[in-house]
């Protein structure tokens, strides 16, 4: 199942990059601006439950769907790159196993947890 979930963030990640395509940018915008939604977790410098939810609404696909639709609609190609932006970063993230954030801690994600302290595969605390 693991396998499958990151074929399918794959897939997304690169309909993300076919959508860019066909925006009036250049090509080099993409790699420019990709990692701008991982300035959400500077919350966590306010705590680990406002990081969370600042994390969580920048990498949430609803919300970039939300974009790219509105974008779209009203034919603002800007709005357009802010979602496709926001869909192939939180894509990518999760094909690298890193997912939404719980409140508890900024390791602690809704595809387990990341980082040090991490168990190996198959071992249960």
């Amino acid at each position: 199942m693991k396998t499958t979930l990151k074929i399918e963030e794959l897939a997304e990640l690169l309909l993300a990059v076919v959508v860019f395509s066909q925006l009036p940018y250049a090509w080099w915008v993409l790699p420019a601006v990709f990692l701008l939604p991982d300035l959400s977790a500077l919350g966590y410098l306010a705590g680990p439950r406002l990081g969370a939810l600042s994390y969580n609404l920048f990498h949430h696909k609803v919300l970039a769907v939300a974009c790219g639709v509105v974008g779209w609609l009203l034919g603002m190609p800007v709005v357009m790159l802010a979602g496709t932006v926001l869909f192939a970063h939180a894509a990518f993230d999760r094909l690298l196993g890193y997912g939404l954030k719980y409140p508890t801690s900024f390791q602690d994600t809704h595809l387990g947890r990341i980082g040090q302290g991490r168990l190996p595969a198959g071992q249960v605390a």
